[in-house]
């Protein structure tokens, strides 16, 4: 079936976002393929519109959203621009985006139409906002799903706390604390995603959504993953990361004798201090939030006191910006962060909030 454009006929092919139908099916795909498709905010607003109209659309039925290029779907927000508002002062200009992209992952949560997300390939930190909050999630044998934030002084958002918290046992503290990226079975077991499909019959599955719903579809292309790494480390996880604290949860992995943990702590030691205290304390307190839309609210204001916290743009620097790898944290131990380090995160800012309560 030949695509619909769905957008004016000299809409550019290289728009950050590429819309259109094919049948009763309304395909946004994610257009950065060099940067791994990371979102900014023109993307999000593209997004938001789309979902608008096509929800007063009774012609669409399905809302598809994938990724160009071959790496992923998306790699997360655009980080360097963050990290760039930061040091030219223009924090509230990070604000804005993420108050924007907040909302759309709220959106997608209670959209009222099948939300297909194929999430081939790599899948972090705001990808997971744009996929995982979907009713109907695909992952392959490529996916990589993770929340990698704790590594440039952030902490897990658009929602991601939510999800986290949601996982069987202590999986999910592990995948905050580590920002460890997990495969298909692992994800299908974190309830990150819902349905494994073979990447090599991604088009085909796709362009079957033009006529047929999605639970149809998935019937003919639906396959079993080939078995995670999770599910048999489920004991020293569940035990280790139930401590009350990030040092208590580091002496356990430690102690446990398990070659695995000893080097999760490793992992977690390499991460910023501060973030590694303040996601545990979101976590935590996500856990005790009863909707998505709460933490959403406590993830906004989480986000906006790291734009103040000297770890945001160095770790970005580290990784993104000068590549070396080595960021300068500070405090550079978990013994200096403070309980008064940890609470600004949640006090009320100057930025206001999302207005989803």
């Amino acid at each position: 079936m030949n695509a619909t454009p769905d957008a004016p006929a000299d809409t550019p092919v290289d728009a950050p976002v590429l819309r259109r139908r094919e049948g009763r099916a309304g395909h946004l795909v994610l257009n950065r393929p060099r940067a791994i498709n990371a979102l900014n905010h023109a993307m999000v607003r593209i997004m938001a519109e789309a979902l608008d109209a096509w929800e007063r659309d009774a012609s669409v039925a399905t809302v598809v959203v994938t990724g160009a290029g071959e790496r992923g779907l998306c790699a997360g927000g655009d980080i360097r621009s963050i990290h760039d508002d930061v040091r030219a002062g223009r924090a509230a200009a990070s604000a804005a985006f993420w108050h924007d992209e907040y909302l759309l992952n709220a959106r997608i949560a209670r959209y009222p139409k099948p939300y297909v997300a194929v999430m081939d390939g790599i899948v972090m930190g705001g990808g997971v906002g744009v996929s995982a909050h979907g009713d109907v999630r695909v992952v392959t044998e490529r996916s990589r799903v993770a929340m990698p934030e704790t590594g440039i002084g952030f902490v897990p958002d658009v929602g991601g706390t939510y999800l986290l918290t949601r996982t069987p046992g202590e999986l999910g503290t592990h995948l905050a604390l580590t920002g460890t990226p997990v495969g298909a079975a692992d994800a299908l077991l974190c309830g990150l995603a819902d349905h494994y499909v073979l990447s090599e019959r991604l088009a085909e599955f796709t362009a079957a959504l033009a006529d047929a719903g999605p639970g149809e579809v998935l019937r003919a292309f639906a396959a079993t993953a080939p078995a995670g790494e999770l599910a048999e480390h489920r004991e020293w996880i569940d035990h280790c990361y139930a401590a009350d604290s990030v040092e208590e949860i580091v002496d356990r992995l430690h102690a446990s004798g398990d070659r695995h943990a000893k080097e999760a702590a490793e992992t977690i030691l390499s991460k910023s201090p501060t973030s590694l205290k303040v996601t545990l304390a979101a976590l935590r307190r996500a856990r005790a939030r009863p909707t998505l839309e709460a933490v959403l609210e406590q993830e906004y204001r989480v986000s906006c006191a790291a734009l103040t916290s000297p770890d945001l743009p160095e770790g970005i620097r580290a990784q993104v910006v000068d590549k070396d790898r080595r960021p300068r944290w500070s405090p550079s131990e978990l013994s200096g962060v403070t309980e008064a380090d940890v609470a600004r995160f949640f006090e009320p800012t100057g930025t206001g909030s999302l207005g989803l309560l």
